[in-house]
């Protein structure tokens, strides 16, 4: 099967997505600008919300150049991604309502962290699929950013409860990291041109 279908679902469901989260900016009653400042949590739980939203965007896009086909597995592994998305929205408004609660930050940094773990699933679907020596097994070899990301996660989510900024910084800092698409599949991809 081609990939056609499933990209352009999940492009839908990520629009989506970000629409959810930019409906949960309410605007305030009053015209000055001090009547922003209430909002000030919620628009940066979604600004990071975004941020990441559009990361996941652009390397799924980038996945997808080199996966070539898809199988059941390859689908329902990306329905997993969709499902860890999709709840970024819920756990973006808890946290910004709160003011970045340890509670709310803990359980973002587990949503941030299955949504990692998924993609990954997702990758080695894929490669399991199209083979090791396929463009996608071949990009994908070193794998040193998903262990960074991942080791990450998990020490945002325990540090949430005691420093949730500093957890906050960590789960950014792992944002900073993946902003640019994916450069081993662009590399790929390049080597294979004639």
């Amino acid at each position: 099967m081609t990939t056609n279908r499933l990209e352009a679902f999940s492009d839908g469901v990520l629009a989506i997505i970000i629409t959810i989260m930019v409906l949960e900016l309410k605007v305030p009653h009053g015209s000055d600008f001090e009547t922003l400042t209430p909002l000030l949590p919620k628009f940066l739980s979604y600004l990071f919300s975004f941020i990441y939203v559009g990361i996941y965007w652009n390397n799924h896009h980038h996945l997808f150049q080199a996966i070539e086909k898809v199988n059941g597995k390859v689908l329902l592994a990306n329905l997993g991604l969709l499902f860890w998305l999709s709840l970024l929205p819920f756990v973006t408004g808890w946290m910004g309502e709160n003011q970045f609660a340890a509670n709310t930050v803990a359980l973002y940094g587990f949503v941030l962290l299955m949504c990692a773990l998924s993609f990954l699933f997702l990758e080695k679907s894929a490669i399991k699929h199209e083979g090791e020596e396929s463009n996608i097994g071949q990009a994908l070899a070193n794998r040193w950013k998903e262990r960074i990301s991942t080791t990450g996660y998990f020490s945002g989510i325990i540090l949430a409860f005691f420093y949730p900024i500093i957890s906050l910084l960590i789960f950014y800092s792992i944002a900073l990291l993946w902003i640019l698409p994916d450069q081993r599949i662009e590399n790929r991809l390049n080597q294979k041109r004639p």
